[in-house]
């Protein structure tokens, strides 16, 4: 006794202190003891998890060897010392060899005859060792477990099958019926030896206060194995949320045999999941969901509450029963129950901040809130519902209290203040005051990151405080510890500094990054300065630059002494200057690569140049995108600053990366490139040479309830189409076979020819498999235009048609300044049209459907409208053939008339220009 409590003074772990894998296989001599020692063997099974806990690797031998000698222990009748045995055979089952020899021993501990404690533990020390092939031969075994009358035992046995579901499922799909059977069974009274070893197996306590009983767990267990069942039959899935839910309405479980609360929950995921794929079962999911707001359990109504709000496009009145359960859980004593109601309300807010307003009130109470979390979730909630006239007391509340948050809690902080800028920019010298003033406070790359992010959408969005932004962010950099920040600024102050009343004032700042940062800021430095020699008129200012540039031609690094050189020869050369310095359009690195590739494998590669222009060009931001999207596929994992993870089984929610706020997609560049490598391994459609172009969005055919989900793909070739149907079946017990698509185009104009279909030989259950058809195009001097309609042919069934327009032949491109490329193309191949757009209720709706009809790309931030009266929308393309087009459409909109469009489409043929304009009527 003196010396344990010597080593808890100490500070020490006792026993298991300097504790090392030798020493313990050492000791692994003990379980060899006759008689077995209870005691010491415990004490040393506990000393081989706590080393394995730590991560301690065993080589395949040591473990086997420590593995058979621990299975020795099975001759001891010790309970406690049979559990620890239990635990580490399913740890050392993963690294030893042979680990099947204890199949028997497990077997003998899951006879009914067994003790109750035995029986549990060994159905899941044998279900972590056995594999699919053995499966069949415990197979009744396990089906005897789940319908079990010992809540614990069904449990193991319920939660081992969902482990071993993925291994075996046609084996565990057949013990569907003894599944709901568990779901069924009400407990019988515990023994007291029983409920003493429930509590030991599992002391469920929700945590939003209620306490669950261990005798109902089991229902919880039950129900996320019987969804994994049958989670691929939408109609089976429903019917059962419909039996438990319980009859009618204002029930709320009351009907239901469900008496755990963690069941109802995942009922709740359940039926929440069948409403979002299916819009048939809107309206009885959603009398569910409301219902079980009511129910009597605080985690249940909360689970209801948040289903009902992440709901796709629901109104005020279907929101209004959840949002008064949260607010009621606002002012709940609990502390989860406030910070589970208000990080929902947070979130709701973002879509939904009129249906958020009526908690201010609630919300500003939990500003003090002892708990920090709950504090910073209110304080974001309120800047995304308040008005304009509480800004200034929000702030003052936020200044409170940001140094007692972590990094986490202020991004989330400062990103509500972006969003609260953006909705209310007359307040933007207040919030610019707060966000330069956090920016000089103690915080990790994230938090700092997330300032500047905040900042810079002021400067791109909010005119009026560029300046004083730019001048924040220079005094940041000048002790800025991230280079990565530290370039980005240094970006920005070349690209909007020359566009100020008094640029000379941000060069000093950015010479001083030249004379006092490491090499990468020095590289960022001299190209800022060189945009400000380039886009500054005055004459002594350029002077100053290429002395400044000049003095940076003996640097130490290769990098900085080549920008410098090449600037120097730039800003000499007057009139190019700005097209290399200021230009910002890039190749798209994916498609050039793809056609460097096809020309030098064609046979033509040695008379004919390669020509550039075929490849798309798109912005440097579009490029970050494409790499971000790139990187994004080997992402293991995602981190959600203030979640909770959840312990329930069922369906789980896929977590998406975003990408930078500042970077915009790549308009069909990476799709297109995928379906070049597809087509490519087709030798029936490689035999046509270079895709020019394939439509960005599949077009449904089928409605996506049906049983066989058919999308077409458009491809354009220089003297073919391709038509992609990629088809799903969704049929469960059914296997398609010699799969085709029949063809009939409505005009018989003779423009088109069908050369060949490639059949799919056959689609098994959720599996999609293209189909081909392909037609040469007889008159190349024109684009055709066709409606064609569609068979399935398998058994017949028709989908709907599908069109060929104008927007097909265009490839969307990028153009740097539409201005000059406008003036170029001059007036000769131009062709100008009035539109009366009277189905358009907005400018916004009418920018959308004119770039999908053109099929064109916008550029110079033109495809969102700032204005709700006026706006110019600038669009570039290629034509098939690589005949450039331009658009400029000029928009009014009058809520009495609709949208009035001048169209401008200009082209090197006249032609074309009408061909496109065309395709708006």
């Amino acid at each position: 006794m003196n010396t344990a409590k010597k080593d808890e003074d100490s500070g020490d772990l006792g026993i298991f202190y300097h504790l090392d894998k030798t020493t313990v296989l050492q000791e692994a001599r003990v379980f060899n003891d006759s008689p077995i020692s209870p005691r010491k063997c415990r004490l040393l099974l506990t000393k081989i998890v706590y080393l394995l806990h730590l991560g301690e690797t065993m080589a395949t031998q040591e473990a086997t060897e420590l593995f058979f000698s621990v299975t020795k222990l099975f001759q001891s009748k010790d309970i406690a010392l049979r559990q620890m045995v239990y635990l580490v055979i399913k740890e050392l089952s993963t690294v030893a060899e042979d680990v099947i020899m204890v199949t028997s021993s497990l077997m003998k501990d899951m006879q009914p005859k067994s003790e109750l404690t035995y029986r549990a533990n060994a159905i899941r020390a044998l279900c972590k060792i056995i594999d699919a092939s053995m499966l069949p031969s415990v197979e009744r075994f396990l089906k005897a477990a789940i319908v079990d009358k010992t809540p614990s035992i069904s449990s193991a046995a319920l939660v081992s099958s969902y482990h071993l579901f993925p291994a075996g499922k046609e084996v565990i799909k057949r013990w569907a019926n003894e599944v709901h059977e568990a779901i069924n069974c009400k407990p019988p009274s515990l023994t007291s030896s029983a409920s003493s070893y429930l509590t030991s197996f599992s002391s469920n306590t929700s945590s939003y206060g209620n306490t669950v009983s261990t005798s109902n767990i089991s229902q919880y267990h039950a129900l996320g194995l019987l969804y994994l069942i049958r989670q691929h039959d939408r109609m089976a899935v429903t019917k059962l949320i419909q039996q438990l839910a319980g009859t009618g309405r204002n029930s709320y479980g009351g009907g239901s045999v469900l008496r755990s609360s963690f069941a109802y929950c995942l009922l709740i995921r359940f039926a929440a999941k069948i409403l979002d794929e299916d819009p048939n079962s809107r309206q009885p999911m959603y009398e569910l969901l409301e219902g079980w707001l009511r129910h009597k359990s605080d985690i249940v109504n909360f689970e209801a509450a948040k289903a009902i709000c992440n709901i796709k496009n629901t109104t005020r009145k279907e929101l209004n029963p959840a949002i008064s359960v949260l607010q009621l859980f606002l002012s709940s004593p609990k502390p989860t129950l406030r910070f589970a109601a208000i990080r929902t309300l947070n979130k709701l807010a973002m879509t939904q901040p009129a249906a958020v307003q009526p908690c201010n009130v609630d919300m500003e109470n939990l500003i003090t809130d002892q708990n920090r979390s709950v504090a910073t979730f209110a304080i974001t909630t309120l800047l995304k519902t308040g008005n304009e006239a509480s800004v200034d007391r929000l702030m003052k509340q936020i200044s409170g209290f940001m140094s007692e948050i972590s990094d986490e809690f202020k991004v989330i902080v400062v990103d509500a203040i972006r969003s609260l800028c953006l909705k209310f920019p007359s307040k933007q010298a207040v919030m610019l005051s707060f966000l330069s003033g956090v920016l000089r406070d103690e915080g990790g790359y994230e938090f700092k990151r997330a300032v500047v992010e905040a900042i810079f959408d002021l400067v791109k969005y909010i005119p009026e405080c560029k300046e004083a932004a730019l001048a924040h962010l220079c005094e940041f950099i000048e002790d800025c510890e991230f280079t990565k920040l530290s370039v980005r600024v240094l970006h920005l102050l070349g690209v909007e500094g020359p566009k100020t009343s008094t640029p000379t004032k941000y060069i000093r700042y950015i010479y001083n990054r030249v004379i006092l940062e490491n090499s990468i800021v020095r590289a960022a430095a001299i190209s800022a300065l060189a945009k400000f020699g380039v886009s500054v008129p005055d004459a002594a200012v350029k002077k100053s630059i290429k002395v400044l540039i000049t003095r940076c031609l003996d640097d130490n690094d290769d990098e900085v002494r080549d920008r410098a050189t090449f600037f120097l020869k730039i800003m000499e050369d007057g009139e190019n200057a700005e097209k290399y310095i200021k230009d910002d359009a890039t190749y798209s690195l994916g498609v050039l690569e793809r056609q460097l590739v096809q020309y030098v494998s064609s046979p033509d590669s040695t008379s004919k140049p390669f020509d550039i222009s075929s490849v798309p060009l798109i912005t440097k931001a579009q490029a970050e995108a494409e790499s971000l999207r790139e990187r994004s596929t080997d992402l293991a994992s995602v981190q959600t600053i203030g979640t909770t993870t959840s312990v329930l089984p069922g369906p789980t929610v896929t977590p998406t990366v975003a990408a930078d706020r500042n970077v915009t997609p790549t308009p069909n560049v990476d799709q297109q490139q995928l379906y070049a490598q597809q087509l490519e391994k087709v030798p029936e459609i490689a035999a046509f040479g270079h895709l020019f172009n394939s439509s960005t969005k599949p077009v449904e055919l089928t409605e996506s309830e049906t049983e066989y989900v058919v999308g077409c793909v458009k491809h354009m070739f220089n003297e073919h189409v391709i038509f992609q149907f990629n088809i799903n079946n969704t049929l469960n017990d059914k296997v398609l076979e010699n799969v085709s698509v029949g063809m009939t185009p409505e005009s018989e104009d003779g423009s088109l020819e069908e050369l060949f279909t490639i059949s799919a030989a056959k689609i098994p259950y959720d599996q999609t498999v293209s189909v081909y058809v392909a037609f040469k195009k007889l008159d190349t001097s024109e684009p055709i235009l066709a409606t064609f309609s569609n068979t399935l042919k398998f058994i017949i069934k028709d989908v709907e048609d599908v069109e060929l327009v104008t927007g097909d032949y265009v490839l969307p491109t990028y153009v740097s300044d539409f201005q000059s490329a406008w003036d170029k193309l001059g007036e000769d191949g131009q062709v100008v049209e009035t539109f009366a757009l009277t189905a358009m209720s907005s400018l916004r709706a009418a920018c959308t459907e004119i770039i999908d009809l053109l099929g064109m790309s916008p550029v110079e931030n033109t495809g969102t409208p700032q204005s709700n009266s006026v706006h110019t929308l600038l669009l570039s393309g290629t034509f098939l053939g690589g005949v450039k087009v331009l658009a400029k459409g000029r928009m009014s909109f009058a809520s009495s008339t609709g949208v009035t469009m001048e169209l401008s489409v200009r082209s090197s043929d006249e032609k074309i220009s009408q061909v496109v304009i065309r395709s708006i009527a």
